[in-house]
Order: structure tokens, then sequence, then C-alpha cells
């Protein structure tokens, strides 16, 4: 039987474990099973996007009147149907909507909306509209406490700069945050590592020994997406920060981290002023990262495995104001895509002539995208999470 002493000896997990991430040793020890599981990829488009020049409602005539400056000509928007076109800059994310890969939900919001950043972005993250309960756990992170044990891998992972936000937080799961792969890199090369733990002994040692190796093999897939990965294929992933992170979110999928949800924030959505060219390089960029992003999982025949959610925490108002810009608003539309979904427009279009507040009015209850995605993808039911029953949306094509 082997002491304390003798098996930092010989378990390389152990006595060198300042050399690989506690991330990669957890995954070492994660069952099999979870590589084939669903993934939700969450991007939080931070500052409240401009639904109404993102969907755009072209056949509503107070649509010209509210936005003289700010409106987009019919002719310039990529036309979805008779009612609405999508902004022009959107055009690689209409692709995915022509092929059946993405889908958008209209006037999605809540109940007594409230314009506060802080606020709203609280009620979304933790699904919940009253104040003495943001703060504490999210929704996501109450969705995979399902099943958690306290030493799995971790099951939440936020890509990129940041804390991690409410939405994650959980009672009993593990979250991480990894900036880039080089947050995952070995102090030392794999090759002396496994040569350290060859010769271990005993039962216990020899469970140690594979244990580190399989975390090993781990380091050396990471580092060989890092410089050799299938992603640096032309799939035309742009320089931008989020496209960066949804790059790192597909490495991260095919190195087989046993994460369900990652999460990655896209920042400069607040527009007040001059924003006709803030929101075209934004949405740009979305368009392009989410395109490239799709592209890269269908050729590995993983796109089917991933859904993405792109969600704001409030839209603008409809009128836009004196800075060429808008201000803070209430519903909008969100994104989808991924898999192949049962309709690519889901809620109806918002009717200009009928606002509330000088904002478009809520269709769709936001935590009714929450239930959909929690009992159709993630197989966990929504009334655990979400403490409320909410009528899931026809989303997802089985």
């Amino acid at each position: 039987m082997l002491n304390r002493r003798q098996l930092l000896q010989q378990s390389a997990l152990l006595s060198l474990s300042p050399l690989v991430p506690a991330f990669l040793t957890r995954t070492a020890e994660a069952a099999g099973s979870e590589k084939d599981r669903r993934i939700l990829v969450v991007l939080q488009l931070d500052g409240g996007n401009d639904g109404l020049n993102t969907v755009v409602p072209y056949r509503d005539e107070h649509y010209a009147k509210l936005r003289p400056k700010l409106q987009i000509k019919s002719d310039r928007l990529i036309k979805v149907n008779g009612e609405i076109g999508l902004h022009p800059a959107l055009k690689p994310a209409a692709k995915l909507l022509d092929a059946g890969r993405m889908a958008i939900v209209q006037g999605v919001g809540y109940p007594n909306p409230n314009r506060s950043h802080f606020v709203s972005m609280n009620i979304w993250q933790s699904a919940r509209l009253e104040e003495s309960e943001h703060g504490q756990y999210g929704w996501l992170g109450r969705a995979i406490d399902v099943g958690a044990e306290p030493q799995n891998a971790p099951k939440g992972i936020l890509v990129g700069p940041g804390s991690a936000p409410v939405a994650l937080w959980g009672r009993r799961s593990t979250i991480a945050n990894v900036k880039s792969l080089e947050d995952l890199a070995l102090a030392a090369p794999v090759g002396i590592l496994r040569e350290t733990t060859g010769n271990a002994s005993g039962e216990l040692a020899r469970w140690a020994a594979e244990a580190s190796d399989s975390a090993f093999s781990t380091v050396e897939r990471l580092s060989a997406l890092a410089g050799h990965d299938s992603s640096s294929r032309k799939f035309g992933y742009p320089e931008s920060q989020l496209s960066q992170q949804l790059q790192l979110v597909a490495k991260l999928i095919r190195s087989s981290s046993t994460a369900r949800v990652y999460y990655a924030v896209q920042t400069g959505y607040d527009t007040h002023a001059t924003q006709q060219g803030t929101h075209f390089e934004l949405l740009r960029d979305l368009a392009d990262g989410l395109k490239a992003f799709v592209d890269d999982l269908t050729a590995d025949r993983l796109a089917d495995r991933v859904l993405v959610l792109a969600f704001s925490e409030f839209g603008r108002r409809a009128a836009e104001n004196d800075s060429e810009g808008t201000d803070h608003g209430a519903a909008a539309p969100l994104i989808v895509a991924g898999p192949t979904f049962a309709q690519s427009v889901l809620g109806p279009t918002p009717n200009l002539a009928d606002l509330q507040d000088g904002d478009v009015k809520m269709a769709v209850d936001f935590r009714q995208v929450y239930a959909t995605i929690l009992d159709q993808w993630l197989a966990v039911r929504p009334m655990e999470i979400l403490s409320d029953r909410f009528e899931p949306l026809p989303l997802i094509k089985n």
C-alpha cells in the first residue's frame, strides 16, 4: 500500500500538478460519454443592441418616420420575407438563415421592462425579475448544476477577458475562464512529464499515471490546435475579439472539453450617438464570426451538437435621438444559430404604430426562449431552473 510520500513520488498527476492546469486534470477524469452531449454557446451583445436596425420591419410606414436619419433603405436590406429584412452587415449570417442554420425570434423581452444596463442584464442572466434574487445564481449555472459532481471538469467556460458572468454562477458546478490557449500551456514539455510517470508501480500509481497520461494527451491536442489547428483553414475568422473567442470555443470543443456551456461577450452596443458606423461594424463582426464558427464546426461534423444564442439586455428606442443614435429601449429580436431549426422566424413583426412608452412591445418572454433551450436542447426540466412554467417555442427541429 502506498503511503502519501510514495504516492507523491510516483504520481505525476499529483507531484507535477503545478505544471498541469486544474482544468485539464479534471478533464482527464471526466466521463467519456460527455463528448457527445449537446453544447450551448451564449453570445452577450453588451450595451443594448438596436433591434429595429438589426431585423428591420421595412413594410411598416412608421419605421422611416421614427428614424429619418438612421433608417436603412429597403433596397439595402437582405429580405427575409415580405415584412422584415436584415441589416446589410449581416450578409454572412443571412447565408446561415437560408441554409436553415439560423433563426430569429422577434419581440423578445420581459414584463415591466427596465432600461438600466445593470438591472436588465441581471434579469436576463438570473432569469429572475425580483431584484432580491439578482447576483446569486444564474440560469445557466442552475442548469449545469443538474447532475454536476464537486470534482467534475468545468461544465461552463467564459471565453475571453473579464470575470464569469452571473449567468454561469451555480451552487455545485465548476466554471472556468479561458482567455487563450496559452492559458492551458504546460510549464514543461509533455514528453519529459510522460517519461517521469513511466516507472510508476502499484495499482494506485498506475491509475495516477493513466490519469496524468490522459491529461497530457489533452495538452498535446491543445498544443496542436494552437499551432496547426483546422480552424486555420480559411474559414474567414476576422481579427475581431469576438471572432477570436469563437475560434477558441471551436478549438476547445474539438479538444474534447467536457463543457456544456461556453460564454463570450461582444461589447460596444450602447450606441447613443453616431450609431450607423459603429452598429455596422459590430453586426459585421458578429455575422462574420458566427458564419466562420458554424462553418468551422460543420467541417468537423460538430455543428449539429452546438447551439448559439446571441442576446442583448434590451433593444433601443423606436425613435432616433438628436445625436443620430438611439437610447435604451425594451423588447428586441435575438438570434440563434447552429443546428437545423423548425422555423426561421418566430414571433410577430413589431407594430411601430402600437408602442409602449416609445418602445417595441414584448411579444415573447425571454424565459420562453430559455425554457425552449433547456427542454429541447440541454434536456433539463425548465421548471426546475425557471421556477415557473413558460411555453416553449417551436424552434429546434428534432
